[in-house]
């Protein structure tokens, strides 16, 4: 047994309140800390010493930050938090509302908004509850006709750029959307009461039972059938804030009774391929998603996309693909190997599915250019290529999906 050796404390304490208070920061803006990672961070500070703010800075670094997307937000929060005039100067001007006359909107960065939140967002809901207590103040009226409500603003925002709190709301908008489809038709005949073909078979047989006269016609229809879907996601580093949204997607497609879809399959990769289809059938969608990320080892990591559909077209393409299947590919298209293998296992995909439909984040930019080679090596395998950036953009795949005698587009607007 591991003895345990007390946490010696100055008689004034105030660093370590401090840097529980920064822990609490860092967990407000969506890092999971906890109170082991704090106690180790107190302690690794009483060993390493304050005597310079590097090494301060690495030092909890190396307590707090476990994940790549955490870095930025960590280093905004640490240099805020810690006394650095003029961040805290832009970060207020981030946050804080301000009438300039005619200003120029800023683009805030990945990450930031999540940090400014953590800090300054309980401050600034004060500053509001006590600016509308005060009385005598002159009211200040803004034609706001023209201006985009919250909603709309919220469904237009890149995923990547929002902060905590509209996540969690757009995981709620996310959570009543629809991805319908039409059943197809197939080969085998129905008998039907009235339709547009005549079944002559059996009208001549029931006309042979009154001496050959026909009285009534008998009609027959295609039997319809219901397709699956094949869910393809990539999940390496630059994909993990887009790749968790979409995800959510995929979990309300899967449960949602009367979709029409025959059967949802949901398959991640990123170094390796994981089926996680059995987890995104989990009716609680936060423990679908941390059973899926438990499955998926590689989550955040490198990217080979061409082994990953290699892995998918000869273990799982027969099981899951043929009678109409469609398959959602969800991914950048940054590939880290050479561009031969993912190209000829594109080929055999859309060989064996009946459209591949394209989610690609880096649409949101609207003078995007295919250049990369996995780009190029994908592109002509691919029915629809539609940016999957914004809960926008999920619902106009709705529009693309219910298509059924659409033969597709090749090139997406933004390229043409």
């Amino acid at each position: 047994m591991v003895e345990q050796i007390p946490l010696s404390l100055p008689e004034n304490p105030q660093l370590a309140n401090n840097i529980t208070y920064f822990a609490r920061a860092l967990r407000r803006a969506g890092i999971p800390i906890g109170p082991g990672k704090v106690i180790d961070a107190i302690r690794a500070v009483e060993v390493v010493g304050f005597s310079s703010k590097d090494d301060f800075f690495w030092t909890l670094h190396a307590c707090f930050v476990r994940h790549s997307e955490h870095r930025i937000v960590y280093r905004q929060i640490f240099r805020l938090f810690w006394r650095d005039p003029r961040y805290l100067e832009h970060m207020m001007a981030v946050m804080l509302p301000s009438l300039r006359g005619v200003q120029e909107e800023k683009v805030t960065a990945s990450g930031e908004k999540r940090a400014a939140e953590a800090l300054l967002g309980s401050a600034q809901k004060n500053a509001s509850e006590s600016s509308d207590s005060n009385e005598g103040v002159s009211e200040i009226e803004i034609d706001s006709s023209l201006t985009m409500s919250s909603e709309e603003r919220l469904r237009s925002l890149d995923f990547e750029l929002m902060s905590v709190e509209e996540v969690q709301q757009a995981k709620r908008v996310i959570a009543k959307l629809q991805l319908p489809v039409e059943p197809l038709p197939t080969r085998r005949q129905a008998i039907v009461s009235k339709g547009r073909r005549v079944d002559w078979r059996q009208t001549f047989k029931n006309a042979m039972r009154s001496g050959g006269e026909i009285q009534n016609f008998n009609w027959r229809q295609p039997k319809l059938r219901w397709p699956n879907l094949v869910v393809l996601c990539d999940i390496s580093g630059s994909m993990s804030h887009y790749s968790r949204m979409i995800l959510h997607f995929v979990h309300t497609i899967a449960n949602v009774q009367g979709s029409g879809w025959a059967k949802v399959y949901a398959f991640t990769f990123g170094t390796r391929l994981t089926n996680i289809t059995r987890h995104m059938m989990h009716r609680d969608v936060d423990e679908a998603l941390a059973r899926a990320g438990a499955e998926a080892q590689d989550w955040k990591g490198g990217t080979r996309i061409g082994h990953s559909l290699k892995a998918f077209n000869q273990d799982w393409s027969r099981r899951v693909l043929g009678q109409g299947a469609s398959v959602l590919l969800i991914s950048d298209g940054l590939e880290r190997d050479e561009p031969t293998l993912l190209e000829k296992e594109m080929g055999r995909l859309r060989l064996s599915s009946r459209r591949v439909i394209w989610l690609n984040p880096l649409l949101r930019w609207r003078k995007f250019v295919p250049k990369a080679q996995g780009i190029k090596a994908m592109l002509p395998y691919v029915d629809y290529m539609k940016a999957g950036h914004s809960i926008n953009s999920l619902e106009e795949l709705a529009s693309t999906i219910s298509r059924i005698n659409d033969r597709g587009e090749r090139r997406n607007d933004n390229m043409s």
